[in-house]
């Protein structure tokens, strides 16, 4: 039986991947009381005694607690403070052949950020087929619900009063570009120029959309249904990537595109819409499944050698 000590279990993601994993037989969860979860000696304890620690921290925590944990046990660290770093694995098994590989031998794994998955697993089957550029500058508008900033942010949502909550419905931010998320959306999708990046805040709780607008003439005049086959071919095999029909209207609701579909999965769709000059990629998933617990779930169940979809 595994033992698995989770650092920053009163956080959002914290929470959600000890309620996916409370139950598991095949797991110790190791606790620590409230008034005693930011005591380093006693979460050094816990490291020493855990198989794994799964980090659900703001990023400086996170450092700090890697130095508490070191030579005692393995990482899975869900801030964003490890993503680009070489000497850590990329969480995101789906990203090529061999990455299965590296997260289950590693002992430092950087779960992914919500974000980057769709557009990652948009842009480098293009890439690597030879229908986009790896130099074609990039755009790709987001959006997620609240739940996504964490419990700062949940608690801000909701306790909108009614004329707030419409005011504040729908807020883009990192419009200067300075986006956290940004070098790791450039250095895994085989881009060689930071995309620009609009992500979008709206009054609800979780499931979001990252969308890639394309004209023909910058994938070498391939049409939505070429796109959609290049995607569809690539994860085949993929248990929880899943890839729509071309201009699949039975993923709209009355023609819209609904953020939340996939909630409660680990399921991301992948969905191409366009005509003749224009092409729209959408990936559509639940930000604290696939986006954040459920793929730390996917990542751990693959470092310990168990099969990747339980209690998922």
């Amino acid at each position: 039986m595994a033992t698995i000590f989770i650092d920053g279990q009163a956080g959002t993601t914290g929470i959600e991947i000890t309620t996916r994993l409370r139950g598991r037989s095949d797991l110790e969860l190791l606790t620590i009381a409230d008034e005693h979860r930011k005591d380093p000696a006693i979460r050094e304890q816990m490291f020493k005694q855990a198989d794994i620690a799964i980090l659900c921290l703001p990023d400086a925590a996170a450092l700090e607690a890697c130095a508490l944990a070191e030579h005692n046990c393995r990482i899975l660290d869900a801030s964003s403070a490890h993503r680009v770093n070489p000497e850590w694995a990329y969480g995101l098994p789906e990203l090529n052949p061999q990455n299965r590989t590296a997260i289950a031998e590693a002992d430092r794994v950087s779960n992914p950020g919500c974000y980057p998955q769709g557009f990652i697993l948009s842009i480098l089957p293009l890439i690597e087929a030879g229908l986009l550029n790896p130099s074609t500058p990039l755009r790709c508008n987001a959006v997620s619900g609240y739940s996504g900033g964490g419990r700062q942010m949940i608690e801000s949502f909701e306790d909108f009063t009614p004329e707030q909550a419409d005011t504040y419905n729908t807020q883009t931010y990192g419009l200067t570009q300075g986006h956290k998320h940004l070098p790791e959306m450039q250095h895994y999708s085989g881009t060689t120029v930071a995309p620009i990046f609009l992500p979008t805040v709206a009054n609800y709780y979780k499931g979001m959309v990252t969308s890639v607008a394309l004209f023909a003439s910058e994938l070498s005049g391939a049409t939505p249904a070429e796109v959609q086959a290049v995607l569809e071919q690539r994860y085949a095999d993929e248990r929880f990537i899943r890839v729509a029909p071309v201009n699949a209207e039975q993923q709209l609701v009355n023609g819209y595109l609904n953020p939340t579909a996939c909630n409660g999965t680990n399921n991301l769709e992948l969905m191409v819409f366009g005509d003749a000059q224009r092409v729209i990629i959408n990936a559509r998933y639940d930000n604290l499944g696939k986006g954040a617990a459920g793929a730390a779930i996917q990542n751990l169940n693959i470092m310990l050698g168990m099969r990747e979809e339980l209690g998922l």
